[in-house]
């Protein structure tokens, strides 16, 4: 076990000692690291689980709970609104952990911040937004703020010991430990919060449909939640889509996830998209960011404009597209590829009775109905004790009543004035609170008209608090009240769904094949390495292709958009792409960096480029030893989208040509001893091996080697016969003076 290093003298003397005076300085411990943990950490962690970061049954976390008591103290249920500076000092007084984080509360409970369901606090100024991370809000100095109608139902009869209170951190004010919600809070509301150890989220529902669930359950206790509510319901509005088998997890043991897609409109005037709605759990920046790195990858190749138009009236995300673009098939896509669709990860960790338990709806939903109970319990035995006191004094009241004169003589016939109650309590037989009550009473009461109104009250007390008995003696008397008390509450606040529920979608196929346009290009490619491809159509408005200083053009190749280009590099790798993935260019311009777009390795080389339409045809690779392996064109063939084949070809021995061929041909193989064979492809069986070595064509004497491979023009040999040969391997022939200037004019 770790242990903390022990000290060869257990005290040792500190130069500031003198000066600081704290029990236990300056001497080291030999003591077990759990023991220092548990100690020193565990307190920690405890405090945070329970003081911060977890919400608690009403649904609020302490600095939540905090913040709306002080505002509901200062009045701000009514009114007009005050500044935030003024609320955050105030609250100050319970919540002693800086303004900031205060101000910070409050912004994420107001409705401009939009990122609660039913936000509880009522705004006015800049409160910045949740789905943007650029929109910051305002100083507090600068905006202003009150309770929102809402608000009225989390403080509902809260001064008639509905909840306990406790003293504040310095002892000067009380403070409740719950709220007496009306409804449950709990979830309501998204709730976020990470503790040590352990995490909560909690996603929001709908009002209506979450009351209706708990009066179900109130009525029913095996009631299917699924019933009544349906999904979660988010403030960002957006698609839901519906899973059963997740929701009834999620409902049941309190962890699962949800999806949920963004919400688009199309305009068809402008041939763009709007996007409106996005996922609670993404911003805006985030998603245009995703977008903008598909677009620059070239996986994304349906846009020609992407702009943040968010503005006062709320977010918009615009897409402008291309023609012909199918705007449904390119949302399922980006859905597929971006935080356009993204997942709530539930984790509906909550306090119960000061204990953090993982529940499910149906659980929390049972948690909360007993905390309920006991809150309305509490409610009607505060009333009914008011009512049985303000009952005893109206009975000493009441007797009284047969002799009025009798207490003035009383009164006035008392010498000493703290002889008046027990006299009084003596003359009619009426206790010590009723004979207070009683002597207190001003003398312009001291009728008749006075009395027989108050003792009226006698009837109507009495029967009100045998209801009040009677509803504290039946449970289902007091799960009426929650019920009556849910129904208001649905029809005074529930409102439509944000989040719309998707029970069939679409799904992206990454496999299926992307509609890729298909027209003429001109690709123009130089010996550094560069490729510029530019519409066959606009070739002829072109001037002279550009290139760097000292580079220039090795081969040009007329293909389609719709071809696929390979690209061998001299680690006997193959780097595969569409030429469609090569943007369209003009002469004027350098054209892309190959070695780059295909993110090859740094000191890596392409030594031969070929353009292919069909995979028909071979590659033919000669070999300085005179070799050559002839490779069927479909052994680069795949079925998904690499982008990099290793082992291309053998590198056993150095490489000397690369050639591609759609059907055999001739080819003059050229060695450095100056002799020359004209090698007729059909001789050589083709392989599936791509990095096979080949078979000897070509005979090298001692020192010298085969240095270059090209096609067979004809009329370049005088005698053609003499470079021929029925056998492989061969020498070839050196070639004659006319054979030379042939070559020269090749």
């Amino acid at each position: 076990m770790a242990r903390r290093k022990k000290a060869e003298s257990q005290e040792f003397t500190n130069p500031l000692a003198d000066n600081v005076h704290i029990q236990g300085a300056g001497t080291v411990k030999d003591e077990h690291i759990v023991d220092t943990l548990t100690s020193n950490f565990m307190p920690y962690a405890m405090s945070v689980i329970l003081s911060r970061a977890i919400p608690e049954i009403d649904g609020f976390k302490p600095s939540h709970r905090k913040l709306l008591y002080t505002m509901y103290n200062m009045g701000l249920l009514q009114g007009k609104t005050i500044k935030s500076a003024n609320i955050v000092g105030r609250t100050m007084q319970l919540n002693p952990h800086g303004d900031a984080s205060i101000y910070e509360t409050m912004i994420r409970l107001s409705r401009g911040n939009e990122s609660l369901l039913y936000p509880y606090v009522e705004s006015k100024g800049n409160f910045g937004k949740a789905y943007s991370k650029n929109m910051m809000f305002a100083a507090s100095r600068y905006t202003e703020a009150k309770l929102a109608p809402i608000s009225k139902e989390l403080f509902e009869d809260i001064n008639k010991n509905t909840v306990d209170f406790v003293d504040n951190y310095d002892n000067t004010m009380k403070e409740p430990t719950l709220l007496p919600v009306t409804f449950p809070s709990i979830l309501a509301n998204v709730t976020t919060g990470i503790a040590a150890g352990m995490a909560s989220s909690i996603a929001s529902f709908n009002l209506g449909e979450l009351c209706e669930t708990t009066v179900s359950l109130i009525k029913n206790p095996a009631h299917e939640i699924s019933e009544t509510l349906l999904a979660p319901d988010f403030v960002g509005g957006g698609y839901v889509i519906y899973n059963r088998e997740e929701l009834e997890k999620i409902y049941s043991t309190g962890r699962g996830s949800v999806k949920v897609r963004a919400k688009y409109n199309y305009d068809k005037k402008y041939n763009c998209i709007d996007i409106t709605e996005i996922p609670p759990t993404t911003t805006s920046e985030a998603i245009i960011d995703k977008i903008v790195e598909l677009v620059k990858a070239n996986k994304v190749k349906e846009l020609n404009d992407l702009r943040d138009e968010t503005d006062l009236k709320g977010l918009r995300i615009t897409l402008d597209l291309k023609r012909g673009i199918d705007p449904d098939k390119l949302m399922t896509k980006l859905y597929k590829l971006t935080p356009l669709e993204d997942t709530f990860s539930c984790n509906f960790n909550v306090l119960i009775k000061g204990t953090p338990k993982v529940l499910g709806v149906r659980d929390i939903l049972l948690e909360w109905i007993d905390f309920r109970l006991e809150c309305v319990r509490r409610r009607t035995q505060f009333t009914l004790d008011k009512k049985a006191e303000r009952l005893h004094l109206l009975k000493g009241l009441e007797k009284i009543l047969l002799d009025i004169d009798k207490a003035i003589k009383i009164i006035r016939e008392t010498d000493a004035e703290a002889d008046v109650v027990p006299n009084l309590m003596i003359g009619f037989g009426i206790d010590k609170v009723q004979a207070e009550y009683v002597a207190e009473i001003k003398l312009r009461h001291l009728n008749r008209e006075y009395i027989l109104k108050r003792t009226k009250d006698i009837e109507t007390l009495i029967k009100e608090i045998a209801e009040l008995e009677g509803i504290l003696a039946s449970k289902n008397k007091l799960k009426k009240i929650i019920v009556t008390e849910l129904n208001e509450v649905a029809k005074k606040y529930s409102g439509e769904r944000r989040s719309q529920i998707l029970y069939e979608i679409e799904e992206f196929d990454a496999t299926e094949a992307v509609e890729i346009p298909d027209y003429p290009v001109t690709l123009f490619i130089t010996k550094e390495g560069y490729l510029n491809k530019i519409r066959t159509a606009n070739l002829r408005m072109s001037g002279e292709q550009k290139v760097k200083e000292g580079d220039e053009v090795s081969r040009v190749f007329e293909c389609s958009n719709k071809d696929e280009l390979l690209a061998f590099t001299d680690k006997a790798q193959v780097y595969k792409a569409k030429v469609d993935d090569f943007p369209d260019s003009k002469a004027s311009q350098l054209g892309t960096f190959v070695a780059s777009k295909l993110e090859m390795e740094p000191d890596e080389k392409t030594i031969f480029i070929c353009i292919v339409r069909e995979y028909k045809g071979y590659m033919l690779f000669a070999f300085e030893n005179g070799k050559v392996a002839k490779v069927d064109i479909s052994a680069y063939q795949t079925k998904t989208n690499r982008k990099k084949l290793l082992k291309a070809y053998s590198a056993k021995v150095p490489l000397a040509a690369i050639e591609y061929i759609e059907e055999d041909c001739e080819l003059v193989l050229c060695s450095t001893s100056g002799r020359m064979l004209l090698l007729h492809t059909g001789a050589l069986n083709s392989k599936t091996t791509k990095d096979t070595i080949g078979v000897a064509v070509m005979t090298q004497k001692k020192n010298h080697k085969l240095e270059s491979m090209h096609f067979y023009k004809e009329g370049e040999f005088e005698k053609v016969w003499r470079f021929r040969t029925k056998n492989l391997p061969a020498a070839g022939a050196l070639p004659g003076p006319a054979d030379n200037s042939a070559q020269l004019t090749f």
